[in-house]
This record gives C-alpha cells, structure tokens and sequence, in this order.
C-alpha cells in the first residue's frame, strides 16, 4: 500500500525528533560562542576601577579578565603532595568493577563515584606583574561551566579477592577491580581565564556568574584557546544535525515517492477499468438485442472482452473477470493472471 507501515512511521518520527533536538543542541552551543565572542574584554590594571565606574549599574554584564589565582585567607594543603597549595580542592574515590552483559555475554569495565568532597577557601585574581594593587574576588567558583582543576595525586588501590570471591563473583556478575583514589587542585599561582559577571561592590570588585544565562568560566586556558574550543564544539554539534537532517529528509523522501507510486499505479488501474467499461458499452451497442455468438464462458450472456495473460486465454468479460476470486485464475486452464488485456472486436 501507499501507506508508511508502523516501523517506517517510527523511524520518520525517531529520527525527527533526534534532528530537533539536535538542532537545539547546536542553537545553544552557537549562543555561547556568540555571547564568548563578543564579550567585553577588560584588563587588571589600575584602570580596572575608573572602568567599572563609568559602566552602568557599575556592572559589566559579560566580561573576560585574565589573572594569577591567590588566596584571601589560608591556603588549603594537600593530603598527600608536601608543599602543594590550592584554594579548591576535590577528593575522589572512584570504584572500578567489571559487569556481566547477558546480552552480548562479555565483561564490561564500570565505574562509580562512591564518594567526593570539594574545599574551597576564597581567592582572588591578581595581576601577573607585582605591584599593580588591584584584585578581582572570584565569588561561587563551583558554579563554573569549566574549571580547571589540576590532578596532584592518583593511585589505584586494586581489590583482593579470594577463590571463593571469585566464584562469587562470577555467580553475581560483577567483579571488582579496585578503587581509585583522586586528588584535584586549583594551585594558588595558576594562571586564571575568568569569563562572568563583573561588578563593583563597594571597594571590592567581583566576578560572578552572569545573570543572563550564559555560562561561567575559570578555565586555565587562555581567552583565544577557550574561544576556539567552544567554536569547535559548534561545529561538531552542527555537523551532526545536518547529517541527521539529510538522513531525515531521505526517510521523508523515500515514503512520500512510495505513495506517489501507488498513486500512479491506482490512477491506471482506474483508467484500464474504464477502458473496460467502454468496450463493453461499445459491443452491447453493436450486438443490440441479438444473441451473442462470442459469449462469455461464465456467464454466457456477455461478450469476450478480456484476455488473460500469461496464458493469452480469451474466454471472459470484463464483469466476470472482476467477479472472479483472489488470487485471480484463468477459468480455461487456472493459471494466475498477472496482466488482463481488453478485447476490441472490429
């Protein structure tokens, strides 16, 4: 039938849905680039604060400031680094474990975070060079869309297991492997990429997220690097939605050509059938009342006006060739009818 069937009506839909949301994906993504790209991008110096003051609300609603990390009050020591100081510091534990698929019969690698702790302790950005006397306080760094945290210590703490874990473990279809033990640090030195709200507050300036929904950063990556890598993941996102797209659009294309097919084919169905409709008025009006001497072999009142193929049989009209039952059969000789031809006698 002309008809999709419900597993090509799926798939449209499937598919659909999948380049919408897509698409949404890469309108987002180009939205923060657009709005990285054409925020304001301002320098810690003494002429930080005449800026501010001159910006309405004393406020710049998306600015860019680049700075060295340095902490307001004590610095956070590491646990297991001598001499490693931060202001944000995040402890992981993570469980390593091999799972049993029952549906491709193979050990697949799962990992879980079974616990994680992250300290902070307020900090600011100062100028790379000494002496300029201006800091930005860095407020909500957790907030950040990106940051960049350096990992100091690592160590994977594998399990012991018995031979009667072992066997428990194949029973169970879950075989641990160990936990591993992470430490990520914000050092007090590094080399900051603040992108958010920048504002004056009394005689403090702050960076905070923006209120107008675009993302906050503290990356370690400088302002073109990070600009570049958002363009990237734009790109990527827009390539997958014209693939989907295209491939949206073939599924669309391929049904719509299916029922314009079926279309084509009912429209000369209905032509050959008025074809037969007029052959048989044409040969009524040439017989008159008289008795038919090519009679039809079923009904023996009307005249041959089929003829059947394969078998090239003629033996039928064209009222009893349509009463004639699926699969249609050839009353002479019973072999199906692919083709009816009609019949004109001169």
């Amino acid at each position: 039938g002309g008809r999709p069937s419900a597993v090509q009506a799926a798939v449209l839909a499937a598919s659909t849905a999948i380049t919408a949301l897509l698409y949404s994906v890469y309108r987002q993504k180009s939205r923060v680039a657009r709005g990285l790209e054409g925020a304001r991008k301002v320098r810690l110096d003494g002429d930080l604060r005449a800026v501010l003051l001159e910006a309405p609300g004393r406020c710049v609603p998306y600015a860019v400031i680049e700075g060295v990390v340095r902490s307001v009050k004590e610095t956070l020591s590491s646990q297991f680094v001598e001499n490693c100081k931060g202001v944000v510091q995040r402890l992981t534990l993570q469980e390593h474990k091999m799972v049993w698929n029952r549906t491709t019969h193979l050990w697949n690698d799962y990992e879980k975070i079974i616990h994680q702790r992250t300290n902070t302790t307020p900090f600011d950005l100062v100028p790379a060079e000494d002496g300029a006397g201006v800091t930005v306080r860095v407020m909500k760094p957790l907030d950040a869309a990106e940051l960049s945290l350096e990992t100091v210590y690592e160590k994977f703490h594998p399990s012991v297991q018995s031979f009667t874990d072992v066997i428990g473990h194949y029973i169970s279809g879950e075989r641990p492997k160990g936990i591993q033990e992470t430490e990520q640090m914000l050092k007090v030195g590094t080399t900051l990429t603040g992108v958010g709200e920048l504002v004056l507050d009394n005689a403090t300036i702050k960076l905070q997220p923006p209120k107008q929904g675009m993302p906050y950063y503290l990356s370690a990556l400088d302002f073109e690097s990070l600009l570049q890598k958002q363009e990237s993941s734009v790109r990527f996102w827009k390539i997958l939605t014209v693939v989907f797209g295209f491939a949206t659009c073939a599924i669309l294309f391929f049904l719509l050509r299916k029922q314009y097919r079926h279309h084509r084919e009912k429209q000369h169905l209905r032509q050959m059938q008025e074809e037969f409709r007029q052959a048989q008025e044409r040969l009524m009006n040439t017989e008159g009342g008289e008795t038919l001497k090519n009679a039809c072999v079923v009904c023996l009142s009307s005249t041959k006006s089929c003829v059947f193929l394969e078998c090239g049989h003629v033996c039928s009209c064209h009222e009893c060739y349509q009463a004639l039952p699926e699969p249609k059969k050839c009353p002479i000789c019973r072999q199906g009818i692919t083709r009816v031809v009609p019949l004109y006698n001169s």
